[in-house]
């Protein structure tokens, strides 16, 4: 059996002088006896993937509402992509997995229903009261939300994971680390989540929206990292059958973690980083692409954008999803004897607003639908 100590000893062998050591970190807000045979970092990755929370995120929307196929990326399922992509690089330059495992899980533990659409909502509604950021909420949810332990609120996680949260970064993301040293960056394991994010969602975005039939592969003509997919597989057209969209979005995941690791190797070789701390002080991110591969990407990015997240059809469920919302935290507030029974008891300790706010950020699509249906349907049973 490999002991904790004998884990720990690996990692100290196997990681890069750069990566964070589990037995290196700052620790746990609450005395928690570390377990025989997983480091502190796998215990944090296995409380995270217990949560009612991650859980909820399988009926939470990324781009397509639940309700309209099976086959669209949740919450959830993105969130494992994230996972596994982050593991893939961090392994490839010598980081901690186990670290960047465990921040990838957690990052988008606090998303509100309906993606973006519910956390604008949200953030408008609570304007007067602080405000709503899913990052934020993902803190609360691992050091206050979930009450799992009788010892101690939330799941009690390890420094360096909520560092990870906190500093989770990306181009719709912006990180408020005001009480985990906001003078420096995040970590390398923090990083390699933060870019593992935005290249799933979107390659996987792209996947999906082909998928849907909401952009076209006419739409991409021009498109270069697009033209390159057309030309390595030589592909004609007009129709993308399944089989040649699964090897082209695989190839795209594939240059892009590529030439994210070689360009990343390569800064770390000139910048002569000694340490984790040697990497958080630097004035520039070490996680990035080639600048070439970055243009690409950004052209990508814009037109998914363009052609995708304002799609019509899109911005109607969004329209939608801010209505709902807004409905259902105005019948709380005018009404909070409606809540139920175990929502209510927070009100005197976290705030009327608050507590409203946590419950709605909570809810999947699914239930804010049928909550909301409740409210407002005289025929349904409440």
């Amino acid at each position: 059996m490999y002991s904790r100590q004998d884990l720990e000893e690996i990692e100290d062998r196997s990681l890069a002088p750069y990566a964070m050591r589990s037995k290196d970190s700052k620790g746990r807000v609450y005395l928690d006896t570390e377990p025989e045979y997983r480091t502190a970092f796998q215990r944090d990755r296995d409380r995270i993937l217990h949560t009612t929370a991650f859980r909820r995120l399988e009926y939470k929307t990324q781009v397509f509402i639940t309700y309209e196929g099976d086959y669209f990326r949740t919450r959830l399922t993105h969130t494992l992509e994230v996972a596994q992509i982050g593991r893939t690089i961090a392994r490839a330059l010598g980081a901690n997995e186990d670290l960047v495992e465990a921040i990838c899980l957690a990052h988008d533990l606090g998303h509100s229903p309906f993606g973006h659409a519910g956390e604008y909502a949200l953030n408008r509604l609570m304007a007067d009261y602080g405000g709503f950021d899913h990052n934020k909420q993902s803190l609360r949810i691992v050091t206050e939300l979930e009450q799992r332990y009788p010892e101690f609120p939330g799941l009690n996680l390890t420094w360096e994971v909520r560092e990870g949260i906190v500093k989770h970064e990306s181009e719709y993301d912006v990180a408020d680390a005001r009480d985990y040293n906001p003078e420096l960056r995040g970590n390398l394991e923090t990083q390699i989540s933060n870019v593992a994010d935005e290249l799933a969602y979107t390659t996987h975005d792209l996947d999906d929206g082909l998928r849907s039939g909401l952009i076209t592969p006419h739409d991409l003509e021009g498109i270069t990292l697009w033209e390159i997919l057309v030309h390595t597989f030589g592909w004609r057209g007009p129709l993308l059958p399944d089989m040649e969209r699964h090897r082209m979005i695989r190839h795209l995941i594939g240059l892009l973690v590529t030439d994210l690791i070689h360009t990343t190797d390569a800064r770390l070789k000139e910048s002569n980083v000694k340490s984790p701390l040697d990497i958080q002080k630097l004035p520039y991110n070490i996680i990035g692409f080639s600048e070439e591969m970055q243009r690409r990407n950004r052209e990508l990015k814009d037109f998914l954008y363009r052609k995708l997240y304002r799609h019509y059809r899109v911005m109607r469920m969004q329209v939608k999803a801010e209505r709902i919302i807004e409905d259902l935290f105005n019948a709380y507030r005018t009404q909070p004897e409606i809540l139920p029974n175990h929502v209510q008891k927070w009100i005197p300790i976290r705030g009327l607003e608050r507590t409203i706010c946590d419950y709605i950020a909570g809810m999947t699509d699914r239930y804010a639908i049928e909550e909301h249906a409740r409210l407002h349907d005289p025929y349904l049973k409440p």
